[in-house]
């Protein structure tokens, strides 16, 4: 399946923003399509840490198992499928001024009881969406955070 590509631009410096997004268990509070994390891993951070998460899509529900793979602290985040769907997904962080940008890149194998490559291209605009929700969620809850941060200040 081609890439799946989005990003976004965050109002909040690359520290704060990947301060929220090291807590992995917190992904189902921004990830419309994520359901439920459960750890496989004794570690809940870096690489190796592994997880379960309940994936939802329209009326597709299935469990893909997740390793962390690259782990670059207010940088990257890298994670290899290894549920029903394979792939790799990566969230990199860039700042941007005071502000940084969001960027989330996905490459996923469907195996043939999806249809395969085929069901790759439909699923593609589906997913494509369902990431873009999921950032503008994603930056709603941060900036809204670092708003309180600064009035704190």
């Amino acid at each position: 399946m081609p890439g799946i590509a989005v990003e976004i631009v965050i109002d909040a410096p690359a520290s704060f923003v990947w301060g929220d997004v090291q807590d992995i268990r917190s992904h189902v509070d921004w990830m419309q399509d994520a359901a439920a994390i459960r750890f496989l891993s004794e570690s809940t951070q870096g690489v190796g840490t592994r997880f379960e998460c309940d994936t939802v899509v329209g009326p597709f529900k299935l469990t893909d198992v997740m390793e962390i793979t690259e782990w670059e602290t207010a940088r990257r985040m890298g994670v290899r499928h290894q549920g029903i769907v394979g792939g790799t997904g990566v969230f990199s962080l860039t700042p941007s001024g005071s502000a940084t940008v969001f960027s989330w890149v996905e490459e996923l194998d469907f195996p043939w009881y999806f249809a395969g490559p085929i069901g790759a291209s439909i699923a593609r605009p589906v997913l494509k969406a369902i990431w873009r929700g999921n950032l503008r969620r994603l930056k709603k809850r941060i900036e809204a955070r670092w708003a309180e941060e600064r009035t704190a200040r």
